[in-house]
Parts: structure tokens; C-alpha cells; sequence
């Protein structure tokens, strides 16, 4: 893709590493599918380094903005989906 993640300086490598691999698995979800158990891993990673539903909101609505992929509709997606399934958008 041609557009860059958004991301905070103030986190570190990891927490960066970990924020860019739950965009991939956004895209993902939209581009082939993604195992929800593994979508609700990543996520739950994400939500340690982004607690704030604020701060979550403008990050996914950026993210959206450059890459036409809803964050937000993707993981209520995986809430609604049984166990086991895969999440495609």
C-alpha cells in the first residue's frame, strides 16, 4: 500500500511494531480474511498500547482515511463472529 500507518513517536519500537501489525490485520481482513481468534489477539495487544476509545477513534479514522479500511467495522465484525471463523470483510 502507499500510505503510512498512523502512529505515535512517544511509543517504542515494540508498542509500534505490535500498532502496525493490527493495521495489517485490518487489511487483511479486507484483502483475504483473518482467523478471529488471531484479529482478537492483535487487538488486544493494540488496546494495551492504545487504552483511550479517544485516542483508538482517531488513530482507526486516519488509518481509514488513508486506506479505506474501517478498523471499527472490522472488529465489531469479529465481536459478532463465532469462535473458530474467519473475519472477512
Amino acid at each position: 500500500m502507499e500510505y503510512a500507518y498512523p502512529l505515535d513517536y512517544h511509543w517504542s519500537t515494540d508498542e509500534i511494531i505490535d500498532a502496525v501489525r493490527f493495521y495489517e490485520a485490518v487489511e487483511k481482513a479486507y484483502e483475504s480474511g483473518i482467523s478471529r481468534e488471531e484479529l482478537m489477539g492483535i487487538y488486544r495487544r493494540f488496546k494495551e498500547i492504545v487504552p483511550s476509545k479517544a485516542e483508538e477513534k482517531k488513530l482507526c479514522d486516519e488509518f481509514e482515511e488513508m486506506s479505506g479500511y474501517s478498523c471499527y467495522r472490522t472488529m465489531q465484525k469479529a465481536r459478532e463472529a463465532a469462535e473458530n471463523s474467519v473475519v472477512k470483510m
